[in-house]
């Protein structure tokens, strides 16, 4: 069983290897009992949304975590996954300015994941 810093690295790491942008992760424990860590990306297309969708539950359950929820699928403009103790946002460069959840999450502080990404 991974602990959420280790979910949230993985999805770090699969959504750089879909060239997601603008990745950021918001810890979140201290500010609310819903997860440990948002992560939050941007894409290009709703079809790089799914891409890094499935990569992401890919790469978690050759780890042994399974996510509890997918949600927005059919729509295409932002998908979440839930995997507890941390949240996956993905989502299209409108959408993701229409919901600012860094801004809605500003006390957050953000996982330095510098390490993580190739860019």
């Amino acid at each position: 069983m991974l602990t959420s810093k280790q979910i949230m690295e993985t999805a770090v790491k699969a959504i750089d290897s879909k060239k997601g942008r603008d990745i950021k992760a918001l810890y979140i424990r201290e500010l609310s009992t819903v997860a440990d860590y948002f992560v939050l990306c941007t894409a290009n297309s709703p079809t790089q949304i799914k891409a890094i969708s499935d990569e992401i539950e890919r790469l978690l359950e050759l780890e042994g975590e399974r996510a509890l929820r997918v949600e927005g699928k059919r729509d295409g403009g932002w998908i979440l996954v839930d995997f507890g103790v941390v949240v996956i946002h993905i989502f299209l460069k409108e959408m993701r300015e229409f919901y600012s959840l860094e801004r809605l999450w500003g006390d957050a502080p953000e996982a330095d994941i510098s390490n993580l990404i190739t860019e």
